[in-house]
């Protein structure tokens, strides 16, 4: 898990992947946060994002640093507890301004069923699962 968080990490934006009906949503994201051993996100309620991860939570992310690239299929699961959204809000600061651990919109999602994929065109492709 710690080197998934880190590739997605240094990469700063990744892809997150969802599923709206039969069309597939792409959009970027920047938040990664390990709490309590769970591999952490975070959107807004209010987005469509979070409208179709409560319909099928099966999501992938894709980034890519230098000539590295990492896909990560997964389910995400929501936290909706108020230390978790504290310690993510503490991990990025920036948010603050639209995100509050007491607001009803805040929402943060881990990662379960992990299957992690880095691939590059001069290796093998190594597998991680958690």
């Amino acid at each position: 898990m710690k080197k998934v968080y880190e590739f997605l990490k240094s990469a700063q934006t990744y892809y997150l992947a969802t599923v709206e009906g039969n069309q597939p949503r792409v959009r970027p994201f920047g938040t990664i946060h390990i709490y309590e051993d769970k591999l952490y996100i975070q959107t807004g309620r209010s987005k469509e994002v979070s409208k179709q991860i409560a319909v099928n939570s099966k999501v992938e992310i894709c980034a890519m640093k230098g000539g590295e690239w990492l896909r990560v299929a997964a389910t995400l699961v929501d936290d909706n507890r108020r230390e978790v959204k504290v310690s993510m809000l503490e991990a990025y600061p920036e948010l603050k301004e639209m995100y509050s651990a007491d607001d009803e919109n805040t929402q943060v999602l881990y990662l379960k069923d992990v299957t992690a994929t880095f691939s590059s065109f001069t290796a093998a492709p190594e597998v991680v699962k958690f």
